[in-house]
């Protein structure tokens, strides 16, 4: 299996896809602007006490309160409480953390009244983002994460990865761990430590100390409250520190600034790697010159289709994902109904984990399957979802199918789930349902382009349309783009963009800063 990521870095917002064997597993987009991200650490204070949920509110400077559960707060709280209030009771000199007090773990069964007071600062760290009505959930338990290691200060414990499977390389890991970790820290070895030199575990576990150290800084020398101490990486970088392997054979990036900071990265965890790293110049959206439009536009909405003509529904409610697996017009097999069903399902199965993959459907998910009645053949669709959610990063469990055919599945939510509206919205009527003459098309781009040209002075631009108008643009060999090229100079490009609905156009200079061209009044 080859991997690639596609990273598509637009004025507003990011979007990274990851590709297995060309196929579209996972997709992540996230405005520049984000106000949440998983890993931040915030020294703030606690706004509302709720007794009944043994939990409180607290202000993270945002529109929303984030919430904190009193089992949240971590086992060494009282030890966190002490040390805050020693690093701010010195504001010219940092009180070694090497030389903290660690206290006895907090008890289980204590409530957040007796541990907590309203405007009491506390750090804290998101663990999960925003999703629905609720606000972001926060732990008390900071940790620090890199390629090899997890840093967790106030921790003595070392604990390897289950999945490195051999006993020699845990206890090496282990004994090598504990000669080298910090004082007052515990470490979790990651998979990808497995069989790394000493010399690269120490380094990351010096540069995850030196956040932790620069946090506390940060905490000693401002006084504004609530305040960002740490921020973690963006989204691009956590997910190759989460997902970079061997496998990896490209990384295309369209711009310069995500570029360098992706290459360095990788430069820095995989210095042999760093040629794969590579920058997309083509006139062509990278998306589409990837393909990856196309199955974005397949792969979400309600109605999925896979092999043969069958087909998945997913809804979405507030408590669940509920998946329908429907056989559509397949021709039924030659062995009969139950060899039909079967074969229905298992390709559902296939398709439905990389559906939980590529939304990142977090919470109950319920899978209605096709009635089967050979126990040997719902054991065998059980096996086939099990071994398809092996490559899935998200913790999950999964239950064999009920006497009602369900299949129920769990799976870790940390962040709201995917959806990208493959509806589009004619953009030449805003919704009134009339529109100009679609033939007037090409004079009212003209108009704009005269426009652009002699009254804003803008030489050197590209047009974005839909495939088939461009071809229409392109067509003869005086085409109408040669016309324009004629009239208006050499610096008009038309380019096809996949992601366009069919009526509808965009225009950026060139420095890929998007023009603003679109009136309302072109539809009356």
């Amino acid at each position: 299996m080859t991997s690639e990521i596609i990273i598509d870095a637009q004025e507003k917002e990011i979007s990274i896809a990851l590709l297995e064997d060309k196929n579209l597993v996972e997709y992540q987009t996230e405005p520049r602007s984000a106000s949440f991200s998983v890993g931040n650490v915030y020294i703030a204070k606690v706004k509302k006490l709720m007794p009944g949920l043994n939990a409180c509110f607290v202000d993270l400077g945002y529109e929303r309160d984030a919430f904190l559960h009193y089992l949240d707060l971590g086992s060494q709280f009282n030890s966190y409480d002490k040390y805050l209030k020693q690093v701010q009771s010195d504001r010219k000199r940092l009180f070694p953390f090497s030389k903290a007090t660690k206290l006895p773990d907090i008890k289980k069964d204590n409530s957040i009244q007796n541990t907590l007071s309203v405007g009491q600062e506390v750090l804290v760290q998101i663990v999960k983002e925003p999703i629905s009505t609720k606000g972001p959930r926060l732990t008390g338990e900071l940790s620090f994460a890199g390629r090899y290691l997890v840093l967790i200060p106030f921790s003595n414990q070392v604990s390897v990865s289950s999945k490195i499977k051999s006993g020699e390389e845990r206890a090496r890991l282990k004994q090598l761990i504990h000669s080298i970790k910090p004082q007052n820290c515990g470490v979790i070895v990651r998979t990808v430590a497995e069989g790394k030199r000493v010399a690269e575990l120490d380094a990351e576990l010096k540069i995850l100390n030196k956040r932790w150290e620069a946090a506390i800084t940060k905490v000693q020398k401002t006084q504004k409250r609530p305040q960002l101490i740490y921020e973690e990486t963006g989204r691009t970088i956590a997910l190759l520190r989460d997902l970079f392997n061997s496998s990896f054979e490209n990384i295309y990036v369209n711009d310069n600034e995500v570029f360098n900071e992706v290459k360095n990265y990788i430069g820095l965890i995989a210095p042999e790697k760093e040629s794969i790293v590579k920058m997309y110049s083509g006139s062509v959206p990278i998306f589409d010159n990837f393909n990856v439009t196309k199955q974005i536009k397949s792969s979400f909405g309600k109605t999925i289709n896979y092999k043969h003509g069958a087909y998945l529904i997913i809804e979405h409610t507030e408590a669940l994902h509920v998946v329908d697996v429907n056989s559509g017009n397949r021709t039924r097999s030659e062995s009969g109904q139950e060899a039909n069903a079967l074969d229905v399902n298992l390709g559902a199965a296939d398709e439905l984990a990389r559906q939980l993959r590529l939304r990142d459907m977090g919470g109950i998910i319920v899978i209605d399957f096709i009635d089967m009645h050979l126990a040997e053949d719902r054991q065998l669709l059980y096996e086939r979802m099990c071994k398809n959610m092996q490559k899935d990063r998200a913790r999950h469990n999964i239950l064999p199918l009920s006497k009602f055919g369900l299949m129920q599945i769990t799976r870790q939510r940390v962040r709201p789930a995917m959806d990208v509206n493959v509806e589009e919205t004619c953009p030449t009527c805003f919704g009134k349902g009339k529109i100009r003459s679609s033939v007037l098309f090409t004079e009212q781009l003209e108009s704009k382009i005269d426009r652009l040209v002699n009254k804003i002075g803008i030489k050197k631009f590209f047009l974005h349309v839909h495939p088939y108008v461009a071809a229409y643009i392109n067509k003869g060999l005086i085409s109408i783009k040669r016309k324009w090229q004629f009239k208006y100079g050499f610096g008009v490009h038309v380019i096809p963009s996949q992601k366009l609905a069919f009526l509808q156009y965009e225009f950026f200079d060139d420095q890929k800063q998007f023009i603003d061209m679109q009136e309302e009044i072109e539809t009356k």
